[in-house]
């Protein structure tokens, strides 16, 4: 099962208003297959690239359009971590996980 962080929410939303504001037609779009890219880790787990800057087996990215999705394998269920694009430079610390 896969499951949205509330920080990885909160960042879809923000992708999606800034998109909207040239494009309402476009965030819709952009949003629903970010959502949709991580249907597929429910039987592909490790189908993404281990996050560099962590370099941790479990915690692995897909890459959709500018964006970096990353996420955590766990025992039970899959955490969706992040949505960041792909030039921010992400530091280890600005990464939630959650126990």
């Amino acid at each position: 099962m896969v499951k949205w962080t509330n920080h990885a929410l909160t960042q879809l939303h923000h992708i999606h208003d800034y998109i909207a504001q040239d494009s309402p037609f476009y965030a819709k779009r952009v949003s629903d297959a970010l959502v949709r890219k991580t249907f597929l880790l429910d039987e592909l787990s490790h189908m993404g690239r281990k996050v560099p800057e962590l370099d941790e087996e479990n915690v692995r990215e897909l890459s959709l359009y500018s964006y970096r999705i990353l996420y955590e394998i766990k025992a039970t269920h899959i955490d969706i971590l992040a949505v960041i694009h792909k030039r921010r430079d992400l530091q280890v610390g600005e990464i939630p996980r959650e126990p």
